[in-house]
């Protein structure tokens, strides 16, 4: 493909194999995949320009790369320039214990293994600028076992959730033993284990996996594991140095943030959070915000972007042609201001590029389809997750249903277990031939994360703050899709939106929920962790509002000024209303409990109505609650919002 389309540069690159000066193994190394290698040792110094490397590197030795700066420390002016590497077995470039290199103007092709690999995690103040990796394999001749979030319908044996795709992960992939690390099954073209580098106009095209992983360790391990030096490194907690004007495509996911791996190089699919700090050594020290610009991801498998971590800011990112554009995770549930933020970006459901069909499902719709395994999977741009997101100033084209599959610009992780805030946001948010909304139903197959706790996703919701979706300032979209309509949505001031699975809504938009410690304390209702009995060994709670009934198993949106009747088999809940403003209420009458640990005794319902703060009255059928938000400043923390227990 060679234009620019809908503004996305999709033109394919280029990129010259041979060299005047090649160095290359002997030719049986194509089939014993024992090739040459070529390492700088403590106090060398190496500078390659111009080169060409092929059939080099010794597939599954550890230190035996096409090239491999080993522990050389800082090596400021040593570099490699203009060099092609190609047809290798083990690696492209290693930087180990190496620091301040200059990586440029390189090209690699049909490599085994991380390409571009920083191995410890404590190389920092190296340079990778306008290298280009195509192809990027986990083995020489047979297909990745991944660590991923794909759909449930991409595998024979359908997952069950997290927990259990990270088993699964471990015993087929994780585990093997033809490769040399753990993460290697699940290859990235840039493997960087420590944010403290540059990477600027790289691209990562055609990787089995991954295009860009950071996989960040808590401290450098391998060779340093250990030591004193390790322990004064923080990978996690340090700031971004460069990322930018990079390019991912062609890939499953093309940016991943996420998966940290362990001392032993082992990992899952969730990770640990990054956040960058201004002293990485004190935890408690000033946020850093962590900027990616210019990042172009397209034809990608899965997503365009996945990312975990905190005050994550992607400005002038261009997603095209992914399954997926764009998911984020939080990692610290509102300890900070916000988890990510995107910024005048652009995101395209399907260019002029229309791959090159080969099942029969593609060639009937006249274009490659991202999940080949699945036609009918939903394209969507945006997906909400976690806590806490903005999306502003940013345009979404080209996401129309058609007779195959159904598509939306937002929408939710499908179908989320963990939290969702109603705080997050789109503000300035233009739709140019797309559905702004689709919240797709419940199908198995679409889905990642599917399980017996899966109730986050029965929630989701976001705030638009400015009106973009056509109801107003700080209007709510929400969930109404038949079984997941809410309490919150009633016809004088909501807009149903049936081709959306949404309502959009004028008012103040929180939670309820009936389970303490489920999911995140910021208004999710995800299965999370708790002692507690799960939510579908208890009876349900039946809401009953204006002539409607709802069961909800563990929480529900609600708006603030609402009364509603509760009816339920249970002896006893724990209530808990947050991410309202100061002063929002809603009143329960809870039919047949007489008890609450908390607020203020009052004589009657009307006091009950003109109560200012958190109050309950006790009549002959039932007791009734009054909740007032204390307010969480938008942030949903834990500990946010107001708590009562209430019993029989």
């Amino acid at each position: 493909f060679g234009k620019i389309t809908f503004d996305v540069d999709e033109r394919g690159e280029v990129g010259l194999l041979t060299r005047n000066i090649k160095i290359q193994a002997s030719e049986d190394a194509a089939e014993s995949f024992f090739g040459g290698h070529i390492m700088a040792m403590p106090s060398s110094k190496m500078y390659i320009a111009g080169v060409e490397l092929t059939r080099m590197g010794q597939n599954l030795v550890l230190a035996r790369y096409p090239v491999h700066w080993h522990l050389v420390g800082d090596a400021p002016g040593q570099y490699i320039k203009n060099a092609a590497i190609h047809d290798t077995y083990n690696r492209c470039v290693t930087v180990h214990g190496t620091n301040f290199l200059r990586i440029e103007n390189n090209v690699t092709y049909n490599t085994v293994g991380h390409c571009f690999f920083l191995e410890d995690g404590i190389e920092h103040g190296n340079e990778y600028v306008r290298n280009l990796a195509i192809q990027t394999k986990c083995h020489t001749s047979k297909p990745c076992v991944p660590t991923n979030l794909a759909a449930s319908g991409e595998h024979a044996q359908p997952r069950q959730g997290l927990a259990q795709a990270g088993q699964r992960a471990v015993s087929n992939g994780i585990a093997d033993a033809d490769v040399l690390l753990p993460s290697d099954n699940t290859v990235a073209s840039f493997w960087i284990t420590n944010p403290d580098n540059v990477y600027r106009d790289n691209v990562a095209a055609g990787s089995d996996a991954n295009g860009f992983w950071l996989s960040l360790p808590e401290h450098p391990n391998g060779q340093f594991e250990g030591t004193e030096i390790a322990r004064t490194v923080w990978p996690r907690r340090t700031p971004i140095r460069e990322f930018k004007g990079n390019v991912a495509h062609s890939n499953y996911d093309g940016f991943m943030f996420d998966r940290n791996i362990n001392q032993d190089n082992t990992f899952g699919v969730t990770g640990s959070s990054h956040i960058g700090l201004s002293n990485p050594a004190d935890p408690n020290s000033q946020p850093v915000v962590a900027v990616f610009e210019n990042l172009t991801s397209y034809k990608n498998r899965n997503g365009g972007i996945w990312g975990r971590g905190e005050m994550h800011v992607f400005r002038n990112v261009k997603l095209a042609d992914n399954a997926i554009g764009y998911t984020h995770a939080s990692g610290a549930g509102g300890r900070y201001d916000y988890t990510s933020q995107v910024v005048d970006s652009l995101f395209v459901g399907e260019t002029e590029n229309v791959g090159n069909p080969r099942t029969p499902e593609e060639k009937k719709y006249g274009r490659s389809l991202p999940k080949p395994m699945l036609p009918d999977f939903p394209i969507r741009g945006y997906e909400f997750y976690d806590y806490r997101h903005d999306v502003v100033n940013t345009t979404f084209v080209n996401y129309a249903d058609n007779a195959t599959r159904e598509a939306g610009a937002i929408s939710f992780l499908l179908y989320t277990s963990f939290g969702m805030s109603s705080n997050n946001a789109v503000e300035k948010v233009k739709f140019v031939n797309a559905k702004p909304v689709h919240f797709p139903r419940m199908e198995l197959k679409w889905g990642n994360d599917i399980s017996a706790g899966s109730w986050a996703y029965k929630t989701a919701s976001f705030r638009d703050r400015d009106g973009s979706l056509g109801l107003g300032p700080n209007s709510y979209v929400l969930i109404h899709d038949g079984p997941n309509n809410s309490v919150a949505v009633d016809n004088e001031a909501c807009q149903v939106k049936a081709k959306w699975n949404a309502a959009v809504c004028r008012g103040d938009i929180g939670r309820l929920s009936f389970i303490d410690g489920r999911g995140f304390a910021f208004g999710a209702v995800g299965r999370g962790a708790s002692s507690g009995p799960r939510p579908e060994d208890l009876p349900p709670v039946k809401l009953s509002h204006k002539g409607r009934q709802f069961s909800i198993p563990v929480g529900t949106n609600v708006r603030a000024g609402t009364e509603i009747r509760v009816d339920t088999e249970r002896t006893e809940m724990d209530l808990h209303v947050n991410e309202l403003d100061a002063g929002s209420w809603v009143i329960l009458q809870i039919a047949g409990f007489t008890k609450a640990d908390s607020g203020t005794a009052v004589d009657s319902v009307e006091a009950l109505r003109k109560a200012t703060t958190t109050a309950y009255y006790k009549d002959k059928d039932a007791l009734w609650v009054k909740l007032v938000s204390p307010g969480d400043d938008g942030r949903g923390a834990p500990g946010g919002g107001v708590r009562m227990k209430v019993s029989r």
